[in-house]
């Protein structure tokens, strides 16, 4: 399986895709991506068996759009959010924000 950008339409391997997953916010229970080839800056949400991709809104996140990935799984952690796909799986770590 191969995992478009939505925005310059490159498609990635599930291990490809998720290594560019740069942050976890817990609050809103959403993945910051940023694609290798491109650069763009997509926002999702990983669900049981697909992504979600939207934006954040009024305290939440609206999904607008979503990708089916069969057997794709996820697991909250204090401060992290687990991803797993067949026998792969990937951490992705909440950072850290400072007060302003």
């Amino acid at each position: 399986m191969l995992i478009p950008c939505l925005a310059c339409e490159s498609r990635f391997r599930p291990d490809d895709y998720f290594r560019a997953c740069t942050d976890y916010n817990r609050g809103l229970d959403l993945v910051s991506w940023i694609c290798p080839s491109c650069g763009n800056h997509d926002d999702l949400r990983v669900l049981p068996g697909e992504l979600g991709f939207g934006y954040p809104c009024r305290g939440r996140f609206a999904v607008h759009d979503r990708l089916r990935v069969p057997g794709l799984r996820r697991q909250r952690g204090e401060l992290r959010l687990d991803i797993s796909l067949d026998a792969h799986s990937w951490r992705i770590a909440t950072r850290v924000r400072l007060p302003v």
